[in-house]
């Protein structure tokens, strides 16, 4: 068994998959689109097989959380991005860019180095080697 995908809810669907397009080379699949169910998605594609399901909808109210929450249940997604240097360099991008980043790039107690930024709904997104 494996995980297939992690679905993000998110109110401006283009803005969310350029995120990862650009900065995490993701392959954006091709929009589906049920405009009965008010629900339109996209799939991004990761070397190695990894899926993110990035949603939008117009008739559900998803809950709103502020940008970084600690909070119970899924509370982030990691990417491994192959050496210390390249978590280094693409932080420092996603600075530059206007991401917040919340911690690191910092060695961890489990073996990772490692940082946390924020996407752009807020959703933390782990950067590691």
């Amino acid at each position: 068994m494996r995980i297939d995908h992690i679905a993000i809810w998110t109110k401006d669907l283009e803005r969310c998959a350029a995120f990862y397009v650009t900065y995490f080379d993701a392959i954006a699949g091709a929009h589906y689109v049920n405009a009965t169910k008010g629900f339109q998605s996209c799939f991004l594609s990761f070397e190695g097989g990894a899926r993110i399901e990035v949603m939008s909808t117009t008739k559900l109210q998803p809950v709103v959380v502020e940008p970084g929450a600690e909070r119970m249940g899924l509370t982030h997604v990691a990417i491994n991005v192959g050496s210390n240097e390249k978590v280094d360099q693409l932080t420092s991008r996603l600075r530059e860019a206007g991401f917040v980043v919340k911690d690191g790039p910092r060695q961890t107690g489990d073996g990772y180095y490692e940082s946390i930024v924020l996407d752009p709904d807020g959703n933390r997104v782990e950067i590691a080697a």
